[in-house]
């Protein structure tokens, strides 16, 4: 049976203003997909749900996230990308070979997205296939979207966290194997990134996106360092992108890439003509210190943008305050360069849902056809009374937090 909800619905089809419909309808079908929007209670025969005064908006989406990571959040700010993997993060990603401590930490993990009103997410797991599957199963469990990410990774790591190609190969076609027929929970090939991969391990990589069509995750050009390090790895690559664009992990098949704080020249024109997503994580710029990644240059080249928490090299894993260090972020990229324009709270809006979400499909909009990916939330302790209803999202984005979502929806199916 089809569904209508009521409540006043804020959405954005193009980055550049909002969809703002007071006291609007918004009817959803048995597949889960939206029908349309509207001033008027549809004809149609359907239960109605009348949220009264609240604001309706997409949810959230990340996509960039550490799952294995998430114990480490808020530790070690203080240090650069190298240093801080080698003395925090590997160790830490050892720990998921025992599956009673994976599982304790990625219920929690779960847990805390479905809290913040994040429906959908692209995560990194570890290397290890049986506490990956665990992460997808929890996934399936929570009824939320999640393309997870075994990690491949054979050099410039701990023992613990090197496996072969074979080994590497095989746990993704198990995965593949007991994941094949969920449209929503699916594996997504994970080179950790290029300084860790030799060229056998990208090239597994590579044939195995291409063989099962799966979408590829991966890290880019976030650390300067990194990028020596890349050059001296992959010579006869002509820039970072170049190197896995030769293993076919460049939007071959869909691609998101995180950071991309250096991406200028032959590797953004290689972006834009592949079709890469940018998974642009402000916290982590500004924690790990590699620099500020320039949004508006990736907008106004057509680049696609999604947000992504990164933690544990970002901080806060809810969007809604990722969001707003994107703005401010921008604002600092605004302050060096004034052609670079800083984001407004639409765009920021929209990276975070429409194109963050157009990653996992149709997803993050309430047009007909999208997937009813949606929060509800009661902002009525942030003193709304002489608001617009803008004012009231705007407020609840800078100044809210969980406790005013009341609702989350994703796939047209209530979350709890």
């Amino acid at each position: 049976m089809n569904k209508v909800y009521k409540a006043h619905l804020l959405y954005t089809k193009e980055k550049d203003c909002f969809e703002v419909v007071e006291n609007g309808y918004i009817a959803v079908g048995a597949d889960g997909r939206v029908l349309g929007v509207s001033t008027h209670l549809p004809a149609e025969d359907a239960e109605v749900i009348d949220f009264g005064n609240r604001l309706l908006i997409p949810a959230m989406n990340d996509v960039h996230v550490h799952a294995s990571q998430y114990r480490n959040q808020g530790i070690a700010m203080d240090l650069e990308l190298l240093p801080w993997l080698q003395n925090y993060t590997f160790p830490e990603e050892m720990k998921y070979a025992d599956l009673d401590y994976a599982e304790r930490r990625y219920r929690r993990f779960i847990r805390d997205l479905w809290r913040f009103g994040t429906m959908r997410a692209c995560v990194f797991a570890t290397i290890h296939t049986e506490s990956t599957r665990l992460l997808m199963r929890l996934f399936q469990e929570a009824g939320m979207g999640a393309l997870v990410g075994k990690v491949a990774m054979n050099r410039n790591c701990p023992e613990g966290l090197s496996e072969s190609v074979e080994d590497m190969a095989q746990g993704y076609e198990s995965l593949i194997g007991d994941f094949s027929h969920d449209s929503h929970v699916r594996p997504i090939i994970t080179p950790r990134f290029i300084p860790s991969c030799s060229p056998e391990m990208l090239r597994a990589c590579g044939d195995l996106a291409a063989k099962y069509q799966l979408p590829v995750q991966s890290h880019l050009s976030e650390n300067k360092d990194e990028i020596a390090l890349v050059a001296q790895l992959e010579p006869e690559s002509t820039c970072y992108g170049d190197a896995y664009n030769r293993y076919g992990l460049f939007g071959q098949t869909p691609t998101v890439m995180a950071h991309c704080v250096w991406t200028e020249g032959e590797e953004l024109e290689l972006m834009k003509k592949n079709g890469v997503m940018v998974a642009h994580c402000p916290t982590s710029n500004l924690n790990i210190a590699s620099g500020l990644a320039p949004v508006r240059t990736f907008l106004d080249a057509g680049i696609p943008v999604g947000l992504g928490s990164d933690i544990s090299g970002g901080h806060d894993l809810n969007i809604f305050r990722v969001m707003v260090y994107a703005i401010q972020v921008s604002k600092l990229c605004y302050q060096q360069n004034h052609d670079r324009k800083f984001l407004s709270l639409s765009e920021a809006f929209w990276i975070a849902t429409k194109s963050a979400g157009s990653f996992f499909g149709r997803v993050g909009s309430f047009e007909p056809g999208y997937e009813f990916d949606a929060l509800v939330i009661n902002d009525s302790d942030l003193n709304h009374d002489d608001y617009s209803l803008l004012h009231r999202l705007e407020r609840f984005i800078y100044l809210g937090d969980d406790r005013q979502i009341e609702h989350r929806f994703c796939c047209g199916k209530e979350v709890f």
